[in-house]
């Protein structure tokens, strides 16, 4: 079904208590003018490859029109129905709109066609996260990792389960594993990815805290600094042990720690 990527303007009714000649002398900054519809997307087209539908879609997920975008993948598939990414990234525009049903369809068909297609296994973990069935998303992420041992995303997202189990030793060794492959992973999902759950603020310190231990074992004491900082103004109770943790001992020479342990941040209310 094509479906418009806008809402469409409706009528405004204004009661006035104005006189015709009042109203006749109201500037135009008085005045309520209704704004011109936004462009529509285009249905997708009948000659185009499954390659050109595929980008399209790629473009109107990135701008957030996941409806249409849901449209232009399955005319993709359509075209190449074998298509493993196209299953894969419908179903990621599903996800993004928290459909999760038609979403863990999506990647599971894309399993299908794809056994080794690591993407679709740590989707489906995404989706139990957000389910919060970690022992379930445990397993995905696992899948996608025995596949591309390699991604600091995978590791950081089975960090995340094992965090939201309290199984702090487990979370703790996969964030390190996702820093030593890419450092500024929490930098990303902080903005762009699904966020950590945390079913306290007690635990979101606890969790900055781990951040700012495994960036100081680095030698990263930008971020172990930013991250250190955000478990204290989140209150963390533990804090005192920076001092005596050894993954610290190196920080704790930079001129900075001492002047962010002197400023000492007060939490922050929620």
């Amino acid at each position: 079904m094509f479906r418009t990527s806008f809402h469409r303007a409706l009528p405004i009714a204004l009661l006035s208590f104005l006189t015709p000649l009042a109203f006749a002398q109201t500037s135009l900054s008085d005045q309520i003018q209704i704004a011109p519809p936004m462009r529509q997307v285009p249905p997708p087209s009948s000659t185009a490859s499954a390659a050109e539908l595929e980008k399209q879609g790629d473009d109107l997920r990135a701008g957030k029109q996941y409806l249409d975008a849901i449209d232009y993948y399955q005319a993709a598939l359509v075209k190449n129905p074998q298509s493993a990414a196209a299953s894969n990234k419908l179903g990621i525009a599903e996800l993004m709109m928290q459909r999760f049903k038609p979403a863990g369809k999506h990647f599971e068909q894309a399993i299908r066609k794809d056994r080794k297609f690591a993407e679709a296994y740590n989707n489906l973990g995404v989706i139990d996260y957000e389910r919060h069935k970690y022992g379930a998303s445990i397993k995905q992420y696992k899948k996608a990792l025995a596949i591309e041992p390699d991604s600091a995303s995978f590791y950081s997202n089975l960090g995340a389960a094992y965090f939201a189990r309290k199984e702090f030793e487990h979370a703790t060794e996969a964030y390190a594993k996702a820093v030593q492959i890419d450092p500024e992973i929490f930098e990303r999902t902080s903005h762009t990815g699904i966020a950590a759950q945390m079913a306290s603020p007690e635990d979101r310190a606890h969790y900055d805290y781990v951040l700012a231990k495994l960036y100081a074992k680095m030698g990263d004491h930008d971020h172990s600094l930013q991250f250190l900082r955000k478990s204290m103004e989140e209150g963390y109770k533990d804090v005192k042990d920076v001092y005596t943790d050894p993954e610290f001992a190196d920080l704790r020479k930079d001129a900075r720690f001492a002047e962010l342990m002197k400023m000492n941040p007060v939490a922050i209310p929620e």
